[in-house]
């Protein structure tokens, strides 16, 4: 099934001016978000594609899209996509990877006229009590959490589930509902 996610980093940088991922306002918690979107053992997934609006200095918001659908010339490694994210907030060019001047709510306005959005939060409707629609959206925030008024603003447009009480880590969550989904696929 189709699936798409929407990270939203309250401090990821949105320049190229970093030494290293966690110093960069957390573009690791991307990193590893995008490793838990896209990859399997051996092989990247062609139906996914992973969005990160980020929020940090020096210009933001900034849309980073990541589509299985052209990624190539990758691995999981963080130093490889420690190079590639700095390639593409260079303003230059890699396949699968793009780099917009776009906000959160406008990204969730364009997902909402076709797809059902999803916002993870422990105090949302449990997961396994719901069936997800063909082509879903998952958003989610970083290790501090969607802001109130973001969170307000997506609920307009999608409902909150769970996957429990317990505050799991983004790539975690994304890894979880990976999983849920490909179950529900098998014969």
């Amino acid at each position: 099934m189709p699936r798409e996610f929407i990270l939203y980093s309250r401090t990821g940088r949105t320049d190229s001016k970093w030494t290293n991922l966690h110093d960069a306002g957390r573009l690791d918690i991307v990193y590893e978000c995008i490793i838990a979107s896209l990859f399997l053992s051996h092989a990247i997934r062609r139906d996914t594609v992973f969005h990160a609006i980020l929020n940090g200095p020096p210009k933001p918001p900034l849309h980073l899209e990541v589509n299985g659908e052209n990624l190539y010339d990758v691995r999981t490694d963080q130093q490889i996509w420690g190079k590639i994210l700095r390639h593409v907030l260079s303003e230059r060019k890699h396949p699968g990877v793009r780099v917009s001047k776009e906000s959160f709510e406008s990204l969730i306005r364009v997902k909402a006229e076709k797809q059902k959005i999803y916002v993870l939060e422990e105090d949302g409707q449990d997961i396994f009590q719901i069936e997800i629609e063909k082509n879903p959206v998952f958003v989610l925030g970083d290790h501090v959490g969607l802001p109130r008024k973001c969170e307000d603003f997506v609920l307009r447009y999608g409902e909150k589930i769970s996957l429990g009480r317990k505050p799991y880590l983004a790539a975690t969550c994304i890894t979880v509902i990976n999983y849920l989904l490909d179950r529900k696929e098998q014969p």
